[in-house]
């Protein structure tokens, strides 16, 4: 780190220290005077977007607020503020001849980040602002650290993740956010709950994972002396209930991958997975494209968004593609005219695609399309006829050998969603099993384990059943704007901090040297 940034952050070091120890004197100038600086209960009975919202109803009424301080105004005898609370800013106006010399002196004490409550009237300013004359205020939490004068911008980016907290106080829009996810997920569980689906609850640790192709991260049982692993999906468990006569269930479930972390992955993430018997993988398109469409309407209002300058519209039906027609599209190879695993290896050199010598046709078309085709599907896509090869638990089509009844949908060139008619033969399950079990002997390691006991509950029957997996992160990001995953989880995954710091100085020392 060059020495000028160095005197930079050491300055900066010590005026938080200043400002911090300033705010302790006060702290117990506060204590001495009898007031107790991290008060008790308040009774809230309004909130500043009802009494802003509705201001004919509440001119000149009495109201109870409370909020954290985001400006003061001080002008001798009278003070201006704006506080925080859930819904937004209101102005507060305080008057010594109004509080009293005691408590005017409290008042002159308050500092930016204090939580206090407030009873007074209602009025609006000459400068036509709506705003509270306060009667009493109530110091309710001295706030003892400064809050960031500037927030915003790419270099506080990681800062912002690291305390979420601070990032919600003084940035609205992402409350905002997170707000909407919250009703996102409501939404979502309310269209299911109309459709006659059944919430349940899984294991989110089990003796073998399964469900999907995926590292998981592993853990020891000491009683047991086993180890156990986090779920990657609760797909397997959830088909158990369907053998068991729960028609239609669905999880909104926390999943958990031992993968790396980009802006549209984290490791712990949150999906909907839902089973419905009877059905096949057409039930679970269509369910696809009205939840989405549902949820889009019922928090934004409509279903044409508008997602980093792209405007998308999730209204269905959507546009419907095979894996293989969307490779000749992009990129003029026909897979549909391959017979041999020579020729697929053939079309994946001239396209400059990585395979392995254990790569069989099935990965190779897949590889071709997450390089070639997936970046191109902006507007809601249903890509189906997914191999048979990279599709262990969906039902294989029976007038495309090769291929299954599976699909994936896409929204800006990312996977929203993935479902299937679901594999209901114990016999062809335990077949591809086994041969999951020779790819991970040859050394694939995230293909599936063999799960004896999810075999014999499809021996005792699982009627045809359409399955579901979308997930929310990734929705959440569509519906809000968000350029990050992280941008819609409240506490992503991050790296310890002394680690960051440390990696952090040693590229800065390289980019000074360089």
């Amino acid at each position: 780190m060059s020495e000028e940034k160095a005197t930079t952050v050491q300055e900066q070091q010590q005026e938080l220290n200043d400002q911090m120890l300033i705010r302790r004197e006060k702290l117990a100038q506060y204590e001495a005077d009898g007031v107790y600086p991290f008060g008790q209960r308040f009774v809230v009975q309004q909130h500043a977007a009802t009494i802003k919202d509705n201001f004919r109803d509440f001119e000149d009424q009495p109201v109870t607020v409370a909020g954290r301080l985001m400006t003061i105004r001080s002008h001798g005898k009278t003070a201006f503020a704006n506080i925080r609370d859930l819904t937004g800013d209101i102005q507060i106006y305080l008057r010594k001849d109004i509080l009293g010399e005691d408590d005017y002196k409290h008042v002159k004490m308050l500092d930016m980040g204090d939580i206090v409550g407030i009873e007074g009237h209602v009025f609006r300013t000459h400068m036509g602002e709506i705003t509270i004359k306060v009667n009493k205020l109530t110091l309710l939490s001295k706030s003892l650290r400064p809050l960031p004068e500037k927030w915003h911008g790419l270099k506080d980016t990681e800062l912002r993740y690291r305390q979420r907290y601070v990032d919600l106080i003084v940035n609205p829009e992402v409350r905002d956010t997170f707000i909407k996810r919250t009703q996102i997920v409501a939404k979502m569980r309310q269209y299911m709950n109309a459709h006659q689906f059944m919430e349940v609850e899984t294991p989110m640790l089990h003796a073998i994972p399964g469900g999907a192709a995926a590292r998981p991260f592993i853990t020891h049982h000491n009683a047991l002396d086993i180890d156990i692993y986090m779920r990657i999906s609760p797909e397997l468990h959830l088909k158990r209930l369907i053998v068991g006569g729960l028609e239609r269930v669905f999880e909104i479930n926390r999943s958990f991958r031992n993968e790396g972390i980009d802006n549209r992955h984290n490791p712990e993430f949150t999906m909907m997975e839902s089973y419905q018997a009877y059905g096949n993988f057409e039930d679970a398109i269509m369910l696809t494209e009205n939840i989405v469409a549902y949820c889009a309407q019922e928090v934004l209002g409509t279903t044409k968004i508008n997602y980093q300058g792209t405007e998308i519209d999730l209204t269905p039906p959507w546009n419907r593609i095979t894996m293989q027609e969307g490779i000749k599209k992009y990129t003029g190879e026909d897979f549909d005219a391959v017979e041999t695993i020579e020729e697929a290896r053939a079309i994946a050199d001239r396209l400059n695609v990585e395979y392995t010598e254990r790569d069989g046709i099935g990965k190779i078309i897949n590889l071709c399309f997450e390089d070639y085709v997936e970046e191109n599907l902006i507007e809601p896509t249903i890509v189906y006829g997914h191999p048979l090869e990279i599709s262990p638990l969906a039902k294989q089509n029976r007038e495309k050998p090769l291929t299954t009844e599976r699909f994936e949908a896409f929204v800006y060139g990312r996977e929203l969603a993935n479902g299937y008619s679901e594999l209901n033969d114990p016999i062809d399950q335990r077949q591809r099993f086994e041969k999951q079990l020779q790819e991970r002997a040859a050394g694939d390691d995230e293909a599936h384990r063999m799960d004896e006991d999810f075999v014999i509950a499809l021996e005792y029957g699982l009627p045809p059943t359409a399955g579901l997996g979308i997930g929310i992160d990734r929705l959440v990001m569509f519906l809000t704007d968000s350029a990050s995953i992280r941008d819609v989880l409240l506490f992503p995954l991050m790296k310890p901090e002394t680690d960051a710091k440390a990696t952090g100085a040693e590229e800065a020392e390289t980019a000074d040297k360089e």
